[in-house]
């Protein structure tokens, strides 16, 4: 595995009960598509995505019905024991809104303000001090979430204008980049004339190509210690979006570029908003950033293996992980770090099983019926029969109960709330 790059320093900002940037680990965060003054459809959805994972959720507040339904929505997570923050994203009118109800304001844990709908010409840097004179009146942090689809044109335009003047122009996508670099960073210096401390900001510059967001990234990355929030802003729907946010946001995070991220996938039609939880975990798990539930390690197959067993038991095992996860996760500390192979013949099976904490190698086609288990590089049981399945998941079971201690009922209780099963 590839030597990761030194996390890059920076500030270090609180949500709620989340850190952003300094040593913290970087933090997956969310958005609902609900219409925010439905309370109870918003609320569902928030639960959702918290228990999948999600530490920060992101809602729509566009208007007085969204700004007057934020108090409640917060009230009702607290009574379900949800602590997850709650951040509000604003355009056009976030000054009106947040000033207008003052309840809304102190229930977000963050407002998330977008440089190039705060107001055009002599309105914009006013209505920007109104937001940012909220969030230092509420004590509460700020997004500088600048998007390239909504970019500042004045600026764009100015910056547009010099550069037609130079000898040699720079190509246009490279002003661009540089217009949303300065928006940002101007914005963040703004805000902090104004009163709002620089570690109450985080920065995004959200654009919808892999090849701008790490140019952008990176340039960001250089010119200042604020924690970044990473994200292409239009991903797109199912492999497109995950391959696109993971090649993106890959490259960044190897670099150390990154405090915390979000996949925003579109969603198939009445498809489960808690996919973009789940792959954003994955993302960082699987580079070994931070780890949220045991990885399953399972071949691909070939002609070695024309039945499908092994995948109908891989993903039972996956089910079943899943599926227990939220209890084995109060119950025993350092569960999520452990790995499970499920292998399907006999040529990388053993050896993959041996790598894992518990793994299972399969009989291929045209090998015995049998399935030799390994449990930390040595071999203990061989299953046969036709409850291979039951026995290994009893196995990993009783794997658990020897291997992570339980923990304490004080540290359960401190315990945030873990991610609910997903279908496999």
């Amino acid at each position: 595995m590839a030597t990761m790059n030194p996390r890059r320093k920076s500030l270090s900002v609180t949500v709620g009960n989340v850190t952003i940037g300094g040593t913290a680990p970087i933090v997956v965060q969310s958005m609902t598509n609900t219409d925010t003054a439905d309370i109870d459809g918003t609320v569902a959805q928030i639960k959702a995505l918290a228990r999948a994972g999600s530490e920060l959720v992101r809602v729509t507040v566009n208007n007085d019905e969204s700004a007057a339904a934020v108090p409640h929505i917060r009230e009702r997570l607290d009574r379900a024991g949800i602590r997850t923050p709650i951040v509000g994203d604003f355009h056009f009118n976030g000054h009106k809104l947040l000033k207008e109800h003052p309840a809304c304001a102190q229930a977000l844990g963050k407002l998330r303000i977008n440089p190039g709908n705060v107001g055009r010409g002599s309105k914009r840097d006013p209505q920007f001090a109104e937001m940012i004179e909220t969030a230092c009146r509420y004590d509460k942090p700020v997004r500088i979430g600048v998007n390239w689809g909504s970019l500042d044109s004045d600026l764009l335009t100015r910056m547009m204008d010099s550069n037609s003047k130079l000898a040699e122009p720079l190509p246009a996508i490279e002003v661009m980049r540089e217009a949303i670099v300065i928006s940002a960073l101007a914005s963040a210096e703004r805000a902090v004339e104004l009163g709002l401390g620089a570690d109450k900001i985080v920065i995004s510059a959200k654009v919808s190509g892999v090849q701008d967001l790490i140019a952008v990234y990176s340039n960001l990355a250089a010119r200042c210690s604020f924690p970044l929030h990473l994200g292409l802003t239009e991903a797109g729907m199912g492999s497109k979006g995950i391959v696109a946010s993971t090649a993106a946001m890959g490259v960044l995070l190897q670099q150390g570029i990154g405090d915390t991220i979000r996949v925003s996938l579109t969603p198939e039609p009445n498809g489960d908003r808690t996919q973009e939880v789940i792959v954003a975990q994955e993302i960082l798990q699987t580079m070994g950033l931070r780890a949220f539930i045991p990885m399953v390690i399972a071949c691909p197959g070939c002609g070695r293996t024309t039945s499908t067993y092994f995948q109908e038991l891989a993903q039972k095992i996956q089910g079943h992980i899943r599926h227990r996860m939220p209890e084995w996760r109060k119950q025993r500390q350092g569960v999520e770090d452990m790995t499970v192979a499920v292998m399907g013949c006999v040529v990388n099976g053993p050896g993959e099983s041996k790598h894992a904490n518990i793994g299972i190698s399969l009989p291929g086609t045209g090998e015995h019926p049998v399935a030799p288990v390994y449990e930390d590089g040595e071999k203990t049981v061989t299953l046969k029969g036709g409850r291979i399945a039951e026995e290994f998941q009893e196995m990993v079971e009783r794997y658990i109960e020897r291997t992570y201690a339980p923990i304490s009922a004080a540290a359960a209780i401190a315990t945030p709330a873990a991610p609910e099963p997903m279908a496999s």
